[in-house]
């Protein structure tokens, strides 16, 4: 099969076919002059379906869902607790998300542009509240160890009045920050829960790797206050 890639184009006519009576359905578009020539192309695009110039299209507008009977689905399902709440081992909350706009998710792709790693250097940090902070002793641009029960990561600290106290926040776009996450699944989506888990934060011993990348994550710092 890997003999046929031999272009980008030879991928597209491969998931082309791939994609053949699922959701994602994009057997009507013929190629990528095709593509140029309609200036894009909304998917799903079935082999056959007619394009409408300036037309819209919407997902499941006619009534048809990808369930046994065609019908929709909807799930209510009561508020439920955190699936690791904190202990006194592990007393505080950490939250994950998007921590830049000039990454996306792990950096699979962002990360490879010089331009975007510039505006967020590669160096993981962790939000703090300024209560937490004085009670644990930490102060901002300090390097911490945030631990969880699965591992732990090297952060610098940033003490940030946004952050709630008992909880802490860690851009996901760092891989290591889900050393730390807890494996736990929706029972409906299977989405796993990589938002939250319980941590503590401890002063990180001082060695010479601490100082690595200090000036660009200054500048990224210095401009989170912005």
């Amino acid at each position: 099969m890997f003999r046929k890639w031999e272009s980008p184009e030879a991928v597209f006519h491969l998931l082309k076919a791939c994609s053949k009576g699922m959701p994602c359905d994009i057997t009507g578009i013929d190629d990528y002059r095709m593509i140029d020539e309609k200036r894009g192309i909304q998917w799903p695009l079935p082999d056959g379906h007619p394009i409408e110039p300036l037309s819209e299209r919407r997902l499941f507008e006619d009534g048809q869902f990808y369930t046994p009977d065609q019908r929709a689905r909807f799930v209510f399902e009561a508020p439920r607790p955190l699936p690791e709440p904190t202990t006194s081992a592990y007393p505080l909350t950490l939250l994950t998300g998007r921590g830049t706009s000039s990454q996306w998710h792990t950096q699979t792709r962002t990360g490879k542009s010089y331009v975007l790693r510039k505006l967020h250097p590669n160096v993981p940090y962790v939000e703090v509240s300024p209560k937490d902070a004085a009670e644990l002793g930490i102060r901002a641009n300090e390097w911490v160890i945030v631990r969880s029960q699965r591992g732990q990561v090297k952060a610098r600290v940033f003490v940030s009045h946004v952050v709630q106290p008992g909880q802490v926040f860690m851009p996901m776009h760092d891989a290591a920050t889900n050393q730390l996450t807890f494996a736990a699944f929706d029972p409906y989506s299977r989405q796993p829960s990589y938002k939250a888990c319980a941590v503590r934060i401890e002063p990180a011993p001082v060695g010479r790797s601490n100082h690595s990348a200090l000036p660009a994550l200054n500048l990224f710092i210095a401009s989170l206050g912005e």
